[in-house]
C-alpha cells in the first residue's frame, strides 16, 4: 500500500471518535437536553468555567421523567470519588444525594412524576445538605462533613458514574430531558422561585461547554 494511502487511513482512524462527538459553547436558554431512550452510551459531559476544589456547592436544575425505577440526575466523578456529588432519583418521590460516596436520602409527600425543578446545596464545614423541589424545601440532613470535592471532575449529564468518566449501567439512565442547570461554588438563598441568582458560576446553562455522545436531541424545552 502507497505512503499516502496509509496516511489517510491513519488520519481517518485517529478523526472518527472526534467525529462522533458534538463539542460546543452555547446559550441553551429556552432549551432542553432530550435523553430519548435507555441506554448505557448517551450522556453528556459537561465542562466548568472554573475547576476548582469545592468547599460548598449549590446546584439547581430542572428535569422530566416518568420513569417508575431509578436514575442519575447529576453526576460528578473525581479520580477517587466516582460519587463525589450525585444526585438520584430513587424512585419517584425520592432524592438521594452521595458525597464523597456517602449517600443520604430525602423521602417527599409527593411523586413528582413529571416535571419538577430540583435544587440542592450543601457545606463542608458542617456537612449540612439541603434539598429542595419546586421551591419547597424538603428537609436539611448531614453528610461528608469535613469533605472537599476535587477540583478535576468528570460531570455528566443523563447516566451515573461507577468510575470515572464511565462504568454506565443502562437501568440507572435518564430517558427524559433536563435543563436549566446551574451549578455554583457557594450556598446560594432560595425563593419560591428558585435561587437567588439566576446564572451558575460553575456551569451556567446560558453560556454551557458540553460534549454529547450517543443518541442525545437538543430541542426546546416544553416545561417552564
Amino acid at each position: 500500500m502507497e505512503q499516502a494511502t496509509m496516511e489517510r487511513l491513519l488520519l481517518t482512524t485517529l478523526l472518527l471518535p472526534l467525529l462522533s462527538v458534538d463539542s460546543a459553547t452555547s446559550n441553551l436558554e429556552g432549551q432542553s437536553l432530550l435523553f430519548p431512550r435507555e441506554s448505557a452510551t448517551d450522556y453528556v459531559l459537561l465542562t466548568p468555567q472554573q475547576q476548582k476544589p469545592l468547599h460548598n456547592f449549590t446546584l439547581c436544575m430542572k428535569a422530566f421523567s416518568d420513569l417508575p425505577r431509578g436514575y442519575s440526575l447529576f453526576s460528578y466523578a473525581t479520580r477517587s470519588h466516582s460519587n463525589a456529588l450525585l444526585l438520584h432519583v430513587n424512585r419517584p418521590g425520592e432524592f438521594s444525594l452521595s458525597i464523597g460516596d456517602s449517600e443520604i436520602v430525602f423521602r417527599t409527600t409527593q411523586s413528582w412524576l413529571g416535571a419538577f425543578h430540583v435544587c440542592v446545596s450543601w457545606e463542608s464545614s458542617t456537612g449540612i445538605a439541603t434539598l429542595w423541589v419546586d421551591g419547597r424545601p424538603q428537609g436539611r440532613k448531614g453528610v461528608s462533613k469535613g469533605y472537599v470535592l476535587e477540583g478535576e471532575a468528570s460531570i455528566i449529564l443523563g447516566q451515573d458514574q461507577d468510575s470515572f468518566g464511565g462504568g454506565f449501567n443502562a437501568k440507572q439512565s435518564l430517558v427524559g430531558e433536563v435543563w436549566d442547570v446551574h451549578l455554583w461554588d457557594r450556598i446560594i438563598p432560595m425563593k419560591r422561585t428558585g435561587p437567588s441568582l439566576q446564572n451558575g458560576n460553575l456551569l451556567d446553562w446560558h453560556s454551557l461547554t458540553f460534549q454529547s455522545f450517543g443518541d442525545v436531541v437538543i430541542k426546546p424545552k416544553l416545561w417552564l
